[in-house]
């Protein structure tokens, strides 16, 4: 049985009310401290929720709230030039569904507070102090918070994460800028479909909208991260004008960019990716989510191994009584699986910016990669049919002899 009763939470992301929702089912009363002075309000893209994190959702009782406003995606296509091949399915799993960011931030801090959990906005951490029995957030405004443990779910530029070791690395640029928005064309693909295309000169993916038009997404190769500040700075038209640039000799990818309006188009930014991060917890501090482990949004896993962690991170405090025993059974519940994810990641990636002799062959390695590399039961089986079993009492590593 814990011995923790109170937890300050710091980000209200997708981690943060999560990780609120779980702690609250463990018996842990839990605030949740953001930043920005409010919610986010249409600001971001899509993200993925793989059926694995769909089950965690479960879990929480947030998974019917989400799926009603996502798009189900259960099936996918892989096309390089004018060559198609549909994908094989993982049996026995959910589809896949996209959300758009900030919904999905609004239905879980909805779920939240309907359960009780407190939101305080404008509150940005500046420095934590930890004692035998405790820890005190400091914020920016000058107020403070103290609680039993402090939770970081502050995102990939985490605070907490320097906190807990000022030497710990930062994001790395995987090379690659995204940019999203809905096109008026509509392309020949059966509802439910996503294509993942691979253009002359860069990656891009695109899928029905259920109100009509297409959504896309495109990867376009960068030489050096800029800040999303930095991104959103350049003028839509011109980044649009580098897409059809880029796009104008794919089919349909001319014609998304083509018919899609500047006014909408998500300037995502540099796509980052955490490397391994060496200490996930010091004394009463803890990370969960992109705070401490972000694959790139290739891996279609991020939000979803935001949401495992942190249920696994609420049933180990919740079964084991020494916080310092629940944290190193937490990291080594998760670390090796979040790591294998993110390493599978960095590989497609490498496949989204093919030289000119990839280019070349890919169409006659179609086949091939369909039946060995992307095939689902060999990569993702692992990942998509995991379900975490809230029931199952988590038990202390035993001590070394």
């Amino acid at each position: 049985m814990t011995t923790v009763r109170t937890a300050i939470v710091i980000g209200g992301g997708i981690a943060g009310p999560v990780t609120a929702l779980a702690l609250r089912r463990a018996g842990i009363t839990a605030t949740v401290y953001e930043a920005y002075p409010t919610t986010a309000s249409g600001i971001g893209g899509t993200l993925a929720l793989a059926p694995n994190g769909v089950a965690a959702l479960r879990t929480v009782g947030a998974h019917e709230a989400v799926t009603a406003i996502a798009t189900p995606i259960e099936r996918s296509a892989l096309t390089v030039g004018r060559r198609r091949i549909d994908m094989p399915t993982l049996t026995g799993v959910p589809p896949l569904h996209v959300v758009h960011r900030a919904e999905l931030y609004q239905v879980l801090h909805d779920q939240a507070s309907a359960e009780g959990v407190p939101f305080a906005y404008g509150k940005r951490l500046v420095d934590a102090e930890q004692t035998g029995d405790g820890v005190t957030a400091r914020f920016e405004d000058g107020s403070t918070a103290t609680a039993d443990i402090l939770v970081g779910a502050d995102g990939i530029r985490s605070t907490v994460r320097g906190l807990i070791d000022p030497t710990a690395p930062g994001p790395r640029f995987t090379g690659l800028l995204g940019f999203e928005a809905v096109a008026r064309h509509e392309v020949d693909a059966e509802p439910g479909t996503m294509t993942f295309a691979f253009g002359r000169r860069g990656y891009y993916l695109y899928w029905p909208e259920p109100g009509g038009g297409t959504r896309w997404g495109a990867n376009l190769p960068q030489q050096r991260p800029m800040s999303l500040v930095e991104a959103r700075a350049v003028p839509a038209e011109q980044w649009l004008d580098t897409l059809r640039a880029t796009y104008g000799d794919d089919d349909p990818g001319r014609e998304l960019v083509a018919t899609s309006d500047a006014d909408d188009l998500q300037v995502v930014g540099s796509l980052q990716i955490m490397p391994p991060v060496p200490h996930w917890h010091r004394g009463r501090m803890v990370l969960v989510g992109d705070a401490a482990h972000a694959p790139s949004n290739s891996s279609g896993q991020g939000a979803s191994l935001a949401i495992e962690s942190a249920v696994q991170l609420a049933r180990c405090l919740r079964d084991l009584p020494d916080v310092q025993a629940a944290f190193a059974a937490y990291v080594r519940l998760r670390r090796t699986r979040v790591e294998k994810v993110a390493a599978r990641a960095a590989r497609i990636n490498h496949a989204k910016a093919p030289g000119a002799v990839a280019r070349t062959l890919m169409p006659l390695l179609m086949p091939l990669m369909v039946r060995t590399v992307l095939d689902p039961e060999k990569t993702v089986a692992d990942e998509q049919r995991y379900v975490i079993d809230w029931d199952a009492p988590v038990t202390a590593e035993p001590a070394l002899r």
